[in-house]
């Protein structure tokens, strides 16, 4: 039972900073730039695939009863249906495959980082495909809008995010964590 409770506690506080991340943002016109994926590459590399999966999907269900949990704190499910919600059901793919990643390549920084960029392009993918079937525009003006201004700050993210990881998985597995 201790252990349940410190695993859903563990879920909740990355639900909580995939929340807080995507309100730091940079308003674009068609799709912000915001730090939830950062969030999104912790959960999966802190908490392993199912349950950074769980903590992501939390952070999706709620924006999509309405808490305004999304970028600009917006939240419904519109904003899922929406041109931008690809990338919101992408952070799963990403959480899901920086987990799998991890758990078969350790915590290694390249490794992560690798991982994470792996994670980054599933989340890409889904995305972009989301927004031109939304949008109706083209592979090049998508890949415009939804990914160039973004493989910088994402790489970064990246950079950060897998330094944390590897900084905290001691300390969390002392806590009963994932690692």
């Amino acid at each position: 039972m201790k252990t349940n409770l410190r695993q859903f506690c563990f879920c909740a506080v990355f639900t909580a900073l995939c929340a807080v991340c995507a309100q730091i943002q940079i308003p674009l016109p068609m799709v912000p730039i915001n730090l939830a994926l950062f969030a999104v590459h912790l959960a999966g590399a802190l908490l392993g695939a199912k349950r950074g999966v769980a903590a992501v999907a939390a952070y999706v269900m709620l924006g999509a009863l309405g808490a305004p949990v999304f970028a600009g704190f917006a939240g419904g499910v519109q904003v899922i249906m929406g041109k931008t919600g690809g990338y919101l059901l992408g952070y799963l793919i990403a959480a899901l495959l920086v987990g799998l990643l991890r758990a078969r390549w350790g915590i290694g920084y390249w490794r992560l980082c690798f991982a994470m960029a792996v994670g980054t392009a599933g989340c890409y993918f889904f995305g972009t495909i989301w927004f031109m079937a939304v949008t109706g525009t083209g592979i090049w003006t998508s890949l415009v809008y939804c990914v160039f201004p973004f493989l910088a700050g994402d790489a970064l993210k990246i950079a950060l995010a897998a330094y944390l990881a590897r900084r905290l998985a001691a300390p969390l597995r002392t806590l009963g964590g994932e690692m």
